[in-house]
């Protein structure tokens, strides 16, 4: 007889609690898995993220670098092909020693004579240091930072395997020796050129040729306050607005636009002021900025681009300063390396680097009766020239120790800048409408030689936050408006109005600065937007 086995009938009586509870802890478990994975694919995003802006830089490095080889290459051929014919000529008899001697002496220097329109697709001639800064293409900060909120072990292990991976250590790419440093800045030094000769005699002005721009966000949340390019790599600028951040970003001049490598967070410690003002080093390793003497409050940073986390960002011990905003900083063009600043109290600083330490010293505090707005430094001899809204541009001559020029203004004076190729030229911003800018030669006295100047339509006031900016040959100034425009001044020309203006931005443009291996302006403006003007 076949038995059948009747099924047992569960005992939910007995056993509902317990699967209950097994049921919740799997969802539990589930989820958490889940939770884990999603930090883990967010992590991993951001590493993909990273590695690919880090493949673009070292593939525009490497093109570049080639491109370098190659122009390398042909002027060894050159200038092997001129001491040849230079040997020939000897062997017939010396003729033509001269002639080719002073042309293998052309191949070195740099020519004296302006750069045309046509020229500006040809790079400038300079020997390139070597050991690229590095440090530019570092993670973010803050999502070097990041820590994903897992709970599995395993999962939380996975990401700092990533981070070992994403962040390799490249400090021994970057250490170079000071002499080293010198010798660099040394041969990258400009010879002087006398562009004084050719101011005013031009009836017609040079017009460049600008391409339709591009713009792209700031990244800023505040207004931006601050746009400088790299003294050693002009791929590589920085910005700083309202909201104390400085961000670093990598110009991509073939597609008019630019890649955000890192934003830092750079407010001051005690009152988290926004940096006033900001200077690059001239090594191109680091990054100063300035902010306020008012309430005993840090008044330098220093951001070293190398480190990274909360090592990148200090503060300089010095406060010279006694009162008010520092409204500007900038890093002289001597061989020994050291910085200005000027303030609202009356007083131009100098700082000197001494054991890793920076010390500033008093070059004035009374020889203006009124905030100190721009100061610059002249390349032929130790002379630092300090603009004031007491309507004064003073020079001093640190050497000596004393004032050697007084330039009395008819109104307020904001900016001074020197001539990048005339070493004896420089520009005077003032707030005078039409007027607003005034072109001397150090070696006259109080002899203005021209004024460019424009008018506005928005308002009657000209603002501080607008700034100029020399061309790399030295013959032309751009310089925001409070209208949305970008006027260009040749100095050649001997009409005072602009030789031309750009549609630039949606609202005032501080700045546009013009880069030095391809002929492009970067403005910054109030619309919170980066602009891309490429010159054909």
């Amino acid at each position: 007889m076949d038995i059948h086995l009747l099924p047992k009938k569960p005992k939910l009586e007995d056993n509902g609690v317990a699967e209950s509870s097994s049921s919740e802890e799997e969802e539990s478990s589930i989820r958490e898995q889940e939770e884990a994975l999603i930090a883990l694919i967010d992590h991993r995003m951001k590493e993909v993220e990273q590695l690919k802006q880090r493949a673009a830089y070292y593939q525009s490095q490497a093109e570049t670098a080639e491109k370098r080889l190659q122009e390398s290459h042909s002027q060894l051929a050159r200038l092997r092909g001129r001491s040849k014919a230079a040997g020939d000529g000897r062997d017939g008899g010396g003729r033509g020693s001269t002639s080719e001697g002073s042309a293998d002496v052309n191949v070195v220097q740099v020519s004296s004579e302006p750069r045309t329109q046509s020229q500006w697709s040809k790079p400038l001639l300079v020997i390139p240091s070597i050991n690229h800064k590095l440090s530019t293409v570092k993670a973010p900060a803050a999502a070097a930072r990041s820590k994903p909120a897992v709970t599995s072990l395993a999962a939380a292990k996975a990401p700092e395997k990533l981070k070992r991976v994403a962040a390799p250590d490249l400090s021994s790419d970057r250490v170079t020796s000071e002499t080293e440093k010198r010798s660099k800045r040394k041969l990258a030094e400009k010879e002087h050129q006398d562009l004084i000769l050719s101011v005013r005699k031009s009836s017609s002005p040079h017009r460049l040729m600008f391409q339709s721009g591009s713009q792209i966000s700031s990244q800023h949340k505040r207004k931006l306050r601050c746009l400088v390019l790299s003294p050693v790599d002009d791929r590589m600028l920085v910005t700083s607005a309202l909201d104390g951040v400085v961000n670093l970003w990598q110009v991509d001049s073939r597609r008019s636009s630019a890649t955000l490598l890192s934003s830092t967070e750079c407010s001051s410690l005690k009152q988290r002021r926004w940096p006033e003002d900001i200077a690059w080093h001239p090594d191109g390793d680091s990054i100063f900025a300035a902010y306020s003497a008012d309430g005993g409050d840090s008044q330098i940073s220093l951001m070293n681009l190398n480190l990274s986390g909360d090592k990148k960002v200090s503060f300089l011990e010095g406060k010279p300063h006694v009162k008010g905003i520092i409204n500007c900083i900038i890093f002289m063009p001597w061989s020994d390396i050291c910085f200005a600043t000027g303030g609202s109290d009356h007083a131009v600083m100098l700082w000197s680097e001494k054991n890793d330490t920076w010390k500033p010293k008093a070059i004035h505090r009374t020889q203006h009766s009124s905030a100190v707005m721009g100061v610059a430094g002249l390349q032929q001899k130790k002379i630092i020239l300090s603009a004031g809204s007491d309507k004064r541009v003073l020079s001093f001559d640190v050497s000596a120790g004393r004032s050697e020029l007084k330039y009395q203004m008819d109104s307020r004076c904001m900016s001074v800048l020197p001539n990048p190729c005339d070493f004896n030229l420089f520009m005077v911003q003032t707030g005078s409408l039409g007027k607003q800018i005034r072109l001397f030669d150090i070696r006259l006295r109080q002899t203005e030689i021209h004024a460019f100047g424009w008018k506005q339509e928005s308002s009657d006031s000209q603002s501080a936050l607008i700034n100029q900016a020399w061309s790399p040959d030295g013959l032309y100034l751009s310089s925001g408006t409070v209208d949305p425009m970008i006027h260009i001044f040749d100095i050649r020309y001997n009409a005072s109005s602009p030789s031309q203006s750009v549609q630039a931005h949606q609202k005032r443009v501080f700045k546009a600065v013009w880069h030095h291996s391809f002929p492009m302006l970067t403005s910054i403006s109030s619309d919170l937007n980066i602009g891309f003007h490429k010159i054909s």
